[in-house]
């Protein structure tokens, strides 16, 4: 693991590490590059060579409001060779201002995003808007990346042109869909929005620099989408008791269902054409019938043998002394004139 405050040469020959602090500026540190300097050709760094020292890469711009569009091109600019040191120069507010236009960030804060991102080696502060030659040996720089569209200020076409001409610039990409002047544009196009949001986060119209009128009517806004949100969040509360209902009556409604099913399946069973009840109102009914029927009884009984010291007794019949209800008003009949004719005989 090696830190921020070792040398060029060190860092090139530990190759990758733990970055434990942020880049250094280059006029508060020790980096120098203290082997021979000599002038390398694009192909003699992709091979990797020298194999004394790193290839020193310079990149330089305004970073504001550092995005990932930045992040890329540094990215770029730090894998264009096989071992590479990357320098940042950033431009000041001053210089910024006079060529560029007003930032949103300071020349501080910007120092400082670009410290803190892992692709930097170092941070050049105050860099020149146009590259000259004594900067360029200052700093031992080997070569320039940047993307390759003409960057046209400072009364000239192309600021990158002489150094084009001298064979030491290397493009990079841009990042398409991103950059600090589209996200200043969403700002500006949705200002009434970020105004309110800050209003509501306790800044003052003061400092968001809102006139009394705007300020009353940002913050009347403010009441208006809470309510907006409160009876958003009433009728879906609303909607989800429903939902909830819906759902246990559906459950009601089922259950009901299943068991009148069953009911009515154990009522066929029970009371249908073949059901239990009738089979056994069947058996019931035959038992009462046997039961009601009468049984033969016999007409006279058997002749006792006569003793002969006794008188011979009279022969008379067994008459039963309990008879069954007749089953049927005819059996009724047959056993009455049975009974008549039976007299008759006595007689």
């Amino acid at each position: 693991v090696a830190n921020r405050n070792t040398t060029s040469e060190e860092v090139s020959a530990k190759g990758k590490f733990t970055l434990t602090a942020p880049a250094p500026f280059a006029d508060e540190t020790n980096c120098q590059c203290q082997a021979p300097h000599e002038k390398l050709t694009i192909a003699q760094a992709r091979l990797g060579t020298p194999a004394d020292r790193p290839v020193r890469v310079y990149a330089d711009g305004i970073f504001d409001l550092f995005h990932s569009g930045h992040a890329r091109a540094l990215m770029q600019a730090k894998t264009l060779f096989p071992n590479s040191y990357l320098l940042v120069g950033v431009c000041s507010d001053d210089l910024t201002h006079k060529f560029k236009g007003f930032t949103v960030m300071n020349e501080a804060e910007r120092y400082e995003a670009l410290r803190h991102c892992r692709y930097v080696d170092e941070v050049i502060r105050d860099a020149p808007w146009t590259l000259t030659p004594e900067f360029l040996e200052k700093h031992k720089i080997d070569f320039v990346a940047h993307d390759d569209i003409p960057y046209s200020s400072a009364g000239s076409d192309d600021v990158y042109k002489h150094i084009k001409e001298a064979g030491m610039f290397v493009p990079t990409q841009r990042t398409e869909g991103i950059s600090t002047s589209d996200i200043i544009t969403r700002i500006v196009r949705d200002y009434d929005v970020y105004a309110r949001r800050n209003l509501q986060r306790g800044y003052t119209a003061k400092e968001l620099n809102v006139s009394f009128i705007n300020e009353k009517r940002y913050r009347f806004q403010n009441q208006v989408d809470k309510m907006k949100e409160k009876v958003k969040n009433v009728e879906e509360r609303s909607k989800e008791f429903v939902n909830r209902v819906e759902e246990k009556s559906h459950d009601l409604i089922q259950k009901w269902e299943e068991k009148s099913r069953e009911f009515i399946g154990n009522f066929l069973e029970l009371f249908g054409p073949d059901g239990a009840w009738k089979q056994m109102f069947q058996e019931r009914s035959s038992r009462m019938l046997q039961a009601l029927s009468p049984k033969q009884s016999p007409v006279s009984s058997p002749t006792r043998s006569r003793s002969p010291s006794r008188s011979p007794s009279p022969t008379f019949s067994w008459l039963p002394l309990k008879t069954s209800p007749p089953s049927s008003p005819k059996a009724a009949s047959a056993s009455i004139s049975s009974m008549s004719e039976g007299d008759e005989d006595e007689k």
